[in-house]
């Protein structure tokens, strides 16, 4: 049952994605490469590779995904921002929609310099959530919504493989204490809250290593 509601959310997103892309300007990537050269390198590098775990490595990240992100920075209307981060918001801030979808195109195209897994104790474990979940606990495999080899799918799902594992780690912690909730139908929020600590270690290092 949870691996049909993923799937189904994953169609209905599949279909608002592929309407909105049709309304939108066409992305150009090498516009985004001046943006990212003069607002997202310090924290990002001018390619997407990062040098700190902090920030994510974006180059290869799937393009609508990092539209959606960067456009869950900005506040809408008199609503809020749907992620909350000073710094993201402020750099969010400075960028204009179609500047926003040129800079998500420039680091999709981008080559990711991957990181690797380093823990063998827990890989067997983080495995096996990737590719079967845990229908006791109720946990849908990774591998549904973000591909078996971690590449991810529509804007919703990010491409895991290769990303830092403390990154991962720290951002399914998020949603597991709620301080991020910008996923669709809270699908996040509810399998995080299932997971323990060194469960999300464990997945979080295997995406790491998966190309």
């Amino acid at each position: 049952m949870i691996r049909t509601a993923a799937l189904a959310i994953l169609f209905a997103t599949s279909i608002v994605t592929h309407a909105s892309e049709q309304a939108a300007a066409k992305a150009d990537p090498e516009k985004g490469k001046l943006i990212a050269e003069s607002i997202c390198v310090a924290c990002h590098g001018a390619d997407g590779n990062s040098m700190d775990a902090a920030n994510p490595h974006l180059a290869g990240q799937v393009e609508q995904y990092i539209y959606k992100q960067l456009s869950n920075f900005k506040p809408v209307g008199d609503k809020p921002a749907l992620r909350d981060n000073a710094i993201m918001a402020g750099m969010a801030a400075a960028i204009d929609d179609q500047g926003m979808r040129d800079v998500a195109a420039w680091y999709a195209s981008q080559k990711l310099k991957p990181e690797a897994a380093k823990s063998e104790a827990s890989i067997e474990l983080g495995k096996k959530l990737w590719r079967q979940g845990d229908f006791r606990k109720g946990i849908p495999a990774c591998a549904g919504c973000h591909g078996p080899s971690g590449a991810g799918l529509p804007a919703q799902y990010p491409r895991l493989a290769g990303q830092f594992a403390a990154y991962t780690e720290n951002q399914l912690k998020s949603f597991r204490d709620e301080t991020r909730g910008n996923d669709p139908e809270k699908m996040m929020r509810v399998i995080a809250a299932k997971l323990s600590d060194v469960e999300i270690k464990a997945v979080a290092d295997y995406a790491a290593g998966l190309r």
